[in-house]
């Protein structure tokens, strides 16, 4: 599937090719709910997606790693030189790193702007310092670049029905709504990495700290306070799914299924860890196979459908208000 969806996007230079080929592998191995979402994408969008989460991928890996030998200085070393690779990349539309080169390609093909690459590596950098979020307000800062950037980085890819600035405040929005999943679902995995992505005001109001936490993840033993923490969590991040779900409709109707089955998907992982009774700190929570399939099959009878709408009368820009139905690459 790599050569078509590199033919349909008209990427024909060979190291280019393995480029966007290694980012499509990173989110294979990486990103399995998002990559079963992304197959549901017109053939000619599906690199330049791949592009821009191989690279937040790559950057993620180079602060999560677990590897107990790489040193903080090591971190943020590598940090640094991918920060400057990407600095000098973006204008010159090239790069030391394969996942820099497809994404300085993409930036230049649909014209994203660069400082939102650079608000994610703040965020990125953040991560090797800090390790908890006293308040809601100042875990904003942090999924600003972390997750909110990443869905203007795809509007541009995406295409809209309506002008890019109204459908940006719903596309930021449902990147948080993915990170904030994360966090609930991946609590006890950020806190073997010394983090607590959770708001420290949320915790309090249950009477949960973070040696609280600490006790249950060592010894296995559930609290009725982390519970409740949990709960409202997940609450929280639901809010989040409803304030960015009007957004969809925004979007060109061929990529619509897309996010609608990773809307799905990852509103999954709330259904999960509900049903698994908020044990997060002692196990990850998973969408079960038969729902991903169910899901997908949903999503593949939305591409069927989108794309007999398509086959009727097209309807012009002027036809519209003047509104494009979805934006062209920027060559």
């Amino acid at each position: 599937m790599t050569r078509r969806e590199l033919d349909a996007a008209g990427i024909t230079d060979p190291v280019l090719r393995a480029d966007y080929a290694q980012c499509r592998r990173l989110n294979a191995r990486h990103g399995k709910t998002y990559f079963l979402a992304t197959r549901l994408l017109p053939l000619e969008h599906r690199s330049a997606v791949h592009a821009l989460y191989g690279f937040a991928r790559w950057a993620d890996d180079i602060v999560d790693d677990l590897d107990p030998h790489r040193t903080p200085g090591e971190r943020d070393r590598l940090l640094s030189r991918l920060e400057s690779d990407l600095a000098n990349g973006l204008p010159a539309g090239g790069g030391d790193e394969p996942v820099v080169r497809a994404v300085a390609d993409t930036a230049a093909r649909y014209g994203i702007e660069h400082a939102l690459f650079a608000d994610f590596l703040s965020s990125m950098r953040a991560d090797l310092t800090v390790t908890d979020y006293p308040t809601y307000a100042d875990l904003q800062g942090y999924v600003h670049g972390s997750a909110a950037v990443i869905g203007l980085q795809m509007l541009p890819v995406l295409g809209t029905v309506v002008p890019r600035e109204e459908a940006a405040p719903y596309a930021a929005a449902l990147g948080v709504a993915f990170q904030l999943t994360n966090f609930l679902r991946d609590v006890g995995e950020d806190l073997d990495r010394g983090r607590v992505y959770l708001p420290g005001d949320l915790l309090a109001e249950h009477g949960v700290d973070r040696p609280l936490l600490e006790w249950s993840r060592r010894t296995g033993r559930s609290d009725p306070r982390i519970r409740a923490a949990f709960v409202a969590a997940e609450a929280m991040t639901r809010g989040m799914y409803r304030a960015a779900e009007p957004g969809i409709a925004m979007l060109d109707p061929r990529v619509r299924p897309c996010i609608r089955t990773a809307f799905v998907l990852y509103g999954g992982i709330l259904d999960a860890i509900a049903a698994e009774d908020y044990t997060v700190l002692h196990r990850r929570a998973v969408v079960s196979r038969w729902r991903r399939a169910a899901t997908a099959a949903g999503g593949v009878l939305g591409v069927a459908r989108a794309r007999w709408a398509a086959r009727g009368p097209r309807r012009t820009a002027a036809a519209d208000g003047g509104v494009t139905r979805w934006k062209e690459p920027v060559r």
